[in-house]
């Protein structure tokens, strides 16, 4: 299981590409983190919650009123086209960020 001080920098990430493909409510957004994650991580709702409205806070989600399969009134999320662009540079910072850290698991010398 993945601690969440070992995640917590990329919450946000996770939450951008899953609004990428369609916009989602909170519940929802954490049923698909777990379905992703599997065992690995859960994540909790209050950090979901924190995290969306960063996002909204930072214009990169907006949100708008919506309901449920079932009818229940729900306040959904979806990315901006600044969120696409701060999704990108992320998603190339990442890469690096794991490039960097495997040479030093893998034990590559300098």
């Amino acid at each position: 299981m993945i601690g969440a001080d070992a995640i917590r920098g990329y919450v946000d990430l996770m939450v951008l590409s899953l609004l990428r493909r369609r916009p989602s409510y909170a519940y929802d957004l954490a049923q698909q983190i777990s379905a992703v994650a599997g065992n690995e991580y859960a994540i909790k709702q209050t950090t979901l919650y924190s995290a969306v409205k960063r996002l909204e806070t930072s214009a990169l989600v907006t949100s708008f009123p919506g309901a449920s399969d079932s009818g229940k009134p729900r306040t959904y999320y979806q990315i901006t086209a600044l969120g696409l662009s701060h999704l990108a540079e992320k998603l190339a910072e990442w890469e690096i960020t794991k490039s960097v850290v495997d040479r030093f698991v893998e034990g590559a010398s300098s």
